[in-house]
């Protein structure tokens, strides 16, 4: 089984002067998901070499074992900071991608066209994907074969509009993961804010927030294995 990681490089949370980039849980829990399962992994970036970690998501009130646990860990972190460069990644390398969110991504991925271009390659290959978070909203330039939104009719889920609006952001945000997605034609569902909740659609699997983000890896690893891979 091997895993690609895609991180943002972004770390400027609008023009608030503060700083952003991924969310810890998010690329904790499913790295260990993974590595536990046995997988290869690769973790990517736009720029390559360490990307920036939202500050936020390492305060003691986000930690959670998973994170710690990755803390701990040298070599976790040593590939972290060795992250390769987007545009020098083959999907034909890899079984899946695993997208963690973070607010970065908005910024960055939603509009990168090697990662619109990798996301594509991975659903015309018929290969199975999955984004967390803020992530899926990386999918509102993503299109089919025929020129249409990827995301129109499929199910859904996202950092919800009730998330975004909680943690103060509505206002600093390129656009809303809810609302994108929906203006897109996709059938966007949730549940109770910080509620854990994936949705599979076929070959994309989607997480709402960062506790949706372990699940959300555990789900594609038993797609995966039905698949033989």
């Amino acid at each position: 089984m091997k895993v690609l990681l895609v991180l943002t490089s972004h770390d400027q949370l609008g023009n608030t002067g503060k700083k952003t980039g991924f969310w810890l849980e998010e690329l904790a829990a499913p790295y260990y998901a993974f590595k536990d399962a046995g997988a290869e992994m690769t973790l990517a970036s736009p720029k390559g070499g360490q990307p920036p970690l939202d500050p936020k998501s390492d305060e003691p009130v986000f930690q959670t074992d998973l994170t710690r646990r990755f803390n701990a860990d040298e070599a976790a972190k040593a590939r972290l900071a060795n992250t390769v460069r987007l545009d020098s990644v083959n999907q034909a390398d890899y079984d899946t991608v695993f997208y963690p969110g973070g607010h970065g991504p908005m910024w960055d991925l939603a509009e990168d066209p090697n990662s619109i271009k990798l996301i594509e390659s991975f659903i015309a290959a018929g290969k199975t994907i999955a984004l967390v978070c803020h992530a899926p909203g990386v999918l509102h330039r993503v299109k089919n074969a025929d020129g249409t939104p990827f995301v129109a009719g499929r199910k859904v889920t996202g950092f919800t509009n009730g998330e975004e609006e909680a943690v103060g952001l509505t206002k600093v945000v390129p656009f809303l993961v809810e609302d994108e997605l929906l203006s897109l034609g996709a059938i966007f569902s949730k549940v109770k804010d910080w509620g854990v909740y994936t949705v599979t659609d076929g070959q994309l699997i989607t997480g709402q927030n960062p506790a949706s983000s372990g699940p959300a890896a555990h789900v594609l690893i038993e797609a995966l294995r039905k698949k033989g891979k």
